[in-house]
């Protein structure tokens, strides 16, 4: 791996002063008070829980990323529209705001629960999901069809600090992925999928769990969100029992699948790929994503990483 990766002569784009400069005008132009609030996480998105009111903003964290946010605002509405458990947009506000540069949207606060979702919850969900109707032959929504690698090449694009040997392999596995997705016959109808179902994406509620992080949904295979839970065991070190149990609950094991491989290595490239955008505004995830991309150049499929914080 090119050991310029990570460029220590730039402070980067997204850097915690400049955020929370761009939180203070998002929250101006709406009417709510910035201050106090407090930074939940920042990968793909800087997420913050405002102190004054029951009220989270998402500001899109990636230049060649902010596309996403009209779609995000046309999804969760879709899913409010038909009753699916989710995060809720905040009322009374035009969405996306943008800000400059910037974009984010507003959301409202799930109310705390003690009920932490499982495997079998998240699969509930992905059930309701997939069996809202959709045509899939029609432009009238706004979700794009489902195209994974999109989202990878527009990071390696946009990545604050990449070597020239780094940037080629990444494109290279793009070519050569997207040609072997091209030859996949999927067994399951195509549907609206979330794109990103994990866990982590989950949140747990006085009512039940609901979904949020809507970037990267799209009209597209099932087999796509059955897929972040098998990898979850295969690189982060994920409990089996925790897979079978979502198995279970949904009715099909995309690992039985002899398709499944090739949508590994799509999930390991996003996997690899989500923090190049944000690479020199946040240093401390430059060592694991060297681990990951090593891991994949030798094709260490057994190696384990460790979540980005």
């Amino acid at each position: 791996m090119n050991a310029s990766i990570l460029a220590p002569d730039s402070s980067g784009r997204f850097t915690p002063e400049k955020l929370r400069v761009t939180l203070a005008e998002v929250c101006a132009g709406v009417g709510l008070d910035h201050r106090g609030a407090r930074l939940l996480r920042f990968t793909n998105n800087a997420v913050y829980q405002l102190a004054n009111r029951p009220v989270v903003v998402r500001i899109v964290g990636s230049h060649a990323m902010r596309h996403r946010a009209a779609k995000v605002v046309w999804f969760a509405r879709h899913l409010a529209a038909h009753g699916v458990p989710a995060v809720r947009l905040l009322p009374g506000v035009e969405q996306p705001v943008r800000v400059g540069e910037h974009v984010a949207t507003l959301w409202e606060t799930v109310p705390p629960s003690d009920k932490r979702p499982g495997p079998r919850q998240l699969a509930g969900l992905l059930r309701q999901l997939h069996e809202l109707p959709v045509d899939v032959s029609s432009d009238g929504s706004a979700l794009p069809v489902w195209n994974p690698l999109d989202d990878v090449r527009r990071r390696v694009a946009d990545a604050e600090g990449l070597g020239a040997s780094d940037r080629r392999f990444l494109l290279g596995e793009c070519g050569e992925v997207a040609a072997a997705l091209a030859e996949l016959r999927f067994p399951l109808v195509p549907a609206l999928v979330h794109g990103d179902a994990h866990l982590g994406n989950v949140i747990a509620s006085p009512g039940g769990p609901v979904l949020c992080d809507f970037d990267s949904a799209a009209i597209g295979p099932p087999e796509w969100d059955l897929t972040p839970l098998a990898v979850g065991v295969a690189r982060f070190g994920e409990p089996r029992r925790r897979y079978r149990r979502f198995v279970r609950g949904y009715g099909f094991d995309v690992t039985d699948w002899d398709g499944f491989r090739v949508l590994r290595r799509v999930r390991e490239l996003k996997l690899i790929t989500s923090v190049l955008p944000i690479l020199r505004s946040h240093p401390e995830v430059g060592a694991e994503l060297r681990r990951r991309l090593r891991d994949f150049r030798l094709g260490h499929d057994r190696a384990r990483w460790q979540r980005y914080r």
